[in-house]
């Protein structure tokens, strides 16, 4: 009913970000059409700010100043959200304006998703993990928080949960990406201590044969490993279709880990995927609080037993 009754114009913005969301499925795992249309709407406007704010950053060869300009003038829209004065045109904020309204969402959350696409222009190196885990917070984190807060209002544990499984997320796409990153956006997102503390350089990065940096990934993996591990629990306390998708995310990200952590060490660049197949799996698995718990548990177990075989030795 809410939706036959909104002004034309309203329910135009949210039909283009629907519509946005959809041409870009592949990318889109937490707003899945599954999802009932009261979370599937919102969702697909905060994704469809998201995805363009980051299109600026990093499609496309316009000029550096011409990004950051851009970039500037959404967070002007979201500073008018703000103040309750947004009187513009663009759909997605013409959405956007309703979503925040109609869910209280923390403009905060927006802003700091902003401000790691900012980064992203202008920061391509990192010098330990304390700077990594920053960028995560505003990066990654953002994301699981908005979601919990269209579900309702979350506890702060939850909040910290979240937290967990969006930051190890964040850093399973690094170690996927390390090559990618690299070639087209010249950007590296391991920490330059951890290179160097072996007499490596960057150069090292570029070689197909990643045996020279194995020791480090591997501790990162075991890192990661411990995040999943706290998050784990925020699966198993929310219900429905929403509680579905937190535990399917949590799981495709241990067993992504996993699939890494399977690698021999000279092929640790080797970006892993995940089957149908085995989605399809984990989509099983996921259904149930139980399951998933076990399944979560057995993911970790495999983890750990894989590392405690592995001799790690640095070069």
């Amino acid at each position: 009913m809410e939706k036959m009754t909104r002004p034309t114009k309203l329910a135009e913005a949210y039909d283009y970000c629907l519509k946005l969301a959809h041409s870009h499925y592949e990318n889109f795992p937490v707003a899945s059409f599954s999802l009932p249309t009261h979370l599937r709407e919102p969702i697909s406007v905060i994704y469809a700010f998201a995805r363009t704010a980051d299109d600026i950053a990093d499609e496309g060869d316009a000029p550096l100043q011409e990004r950051l300009d851009s970039l500037a003038e959404y967070e002007q829209q979201l500073t008018l959200i703000e103040q309750q004065c947004y009187q513009g045109s663009s759909a997605i904020f013409i959405a956007l304006n309703d979503v925040i309204k109609h869910h209280t969402l923390p403009i905060i959350l927006l802003q700091d998703l902003l401000s790691a696409f900012r980064q992203d222009l202008t920061k391509n190196r990192y010098s330990d993990d304390k700077e990594l885990e920053d960028y995560c917070r505003r990066s990654a984190n953002p994301i699981g928080r908005l979601f919990l807060h269209l579900i309702g209002v979350p506890p702060s544990s939850d909040l910290d949960a979240s937290d967990m499984i969006c930051t190890a997320l964040q850093r399973i796409n690094f170690y996927q990406d390390i090559q990618q990153d690299l070639k087209v956006n010249d950007r590296i997102y391991l920490p330059l201590e951890n290179i160097h503390e072996f007499g490596l350089t960057e150069a090292s990065l570029y070689s197909p044969d990643s045996r020279e940096l194995a020791f480090t990934l591997r501790e990162k993996y075991r890192g990661t490993a411990a995040l999943l591990k706290k998050g784990v629990p925020l699966g198993t306390r929310y219900y429905g279709r929403p509680g579905w998708e937190i535990r399917l995310i949590t799981l495709a990200g241990l067993t992504t880990l996993l699939k890494l952590a399977q690698q021999d060490d000279a092929n640790l660049y080797s970006r892993p995927r995940l089957s149908k197949v085995t989605l399809l799996g984990l989509s099983c698995c996921a259904l149930v609080p139980s399951i998933y718990n076990i399944s979560c548990k057995w993911q970790l177990h495999r983890f750990a037993k894989i590392n405690d075989a592995i001799t790690i030795t640095p070069i």
